[in-house]
């Protein structure tokens, strides 16, 4: 199992100590062009987790290549790189311009105008454009999870991460919208019990890689999220507020996983499936 952090959650080049106790580092997601972002406010605290309407800011693919990217090599760590786009061949141009590196594709930005071609078209084009490996980001709001991993996969992905974001919003004591923007991407505890979802809907129709996240702040969240399928795991929301959550998270899980009567934590793997399985035969 690696133990990576969610795209965006991050910056390893201000926090190389905290990227150092991951198995693998994620960019921030990368866009052909240089964006800076929607106007502020952009981030909001919320009763059960936060809200964030950043809007991919980002220096651009050049931008990135040249500069960033020699940099973060130097951290010694396995990269992944996001890869974002507003069309297929943007996609597909930024994944060619890589070497080297895992690339995740950005599917579900919550906080952007989308791509009108769907995942599975964006997920061909990338393969088309490199034989790196692919790992396809998807929202929690496709209706038919399972149908939408298995066309994925059709693509040529290989693996899937679950769950970006759900659209939120919160209002001031004004009654209006804390972001400007209106709504954000809502991450936090309470998106726990929908990645979980997500992760067992996937596991059921796919064997390929699946990073597990989505409120994981907790040895024990990130076990949950192994039992339903996972294959790895990814931290977000908790690294804003605790850094030392790597390496606490990961002490925590194989107390939890040898809690719950495994010897290791991979052990668990798939075992809030079969219940399920069972009680539908």
């Amino acid at each position: 199992m690696l133990l990576l952090n969610a795209s965006g959650c991050l910056d390893a080049l201000t926090a190389p100590e905290v990227a150092g106790e991951l198995d693998a580092f994620v960019t921030k997601t990368v866009t052909p062009e240089p964006r800076e972002g929607n106007p502020p406010r952009r981030i909001a605290e919320t009763e059960s987790g936060m809200l964030n309407a950043i809007g991919l800011a980002n220096p651009g693919r050049d931008a990135f290549l040249e500069r960033m990217l020699p940099r973060l090599r130097e951290l010694g760590r396995p990269l992944w790189v996001s890869v974002g786009g507003f069309a297929a061949g943007e996609y597909a141009e930024t994944c060619a311009a890589l070497a080297d590196v895992t690339i995740e594709i950005n599917l579900s930005c919550p906080n952007v105008d989308e791509a009108p071609e769907s995942a599975a078209e964006i997920v061909a084009a990338c393969r088309a454009a490199t034989s790196l490996p692919l790992y396809a980001k998807l929202s929690p709001h496709a209706w038919d999870m399972g149908e939408t991993v298995r066309a994925i996969e059709a693509a040529g992905a290989d693996g899937i991460s679950l769950v970006n974001t759900l659209r939120g919003s919160a209002l001031d004591g004004g009654l209006r919208p804390l972001l400007t923007r209106g709504s954000g991407g809502y991450s936090g505890p309470a998106l726990r019990p929908v990645a979980l979802a997500a992760v067992m809907a996937a596991r059921r129709v796919t064997s390929l890689p699946i990073v597990g996240m989505g409120g994981v702040s907790t040895g024990r969240d990130a076990l949950e999220l192994i039992a339903c399928g996972a294959t790895h795991v990814a931290l977000g929301t908790v690294l804003f507020a605790d850094p030392d959550a790597p390496g606490r998270i990961r002490r925590e899980l194989e107390e939890a996983a040898r809690a719950a009567g495994f010897e290791h934590a991979e052990q668990a793997s798939g075992a809030a499936l079969e219940p399920v399985v069972n009680a539908a035969n």
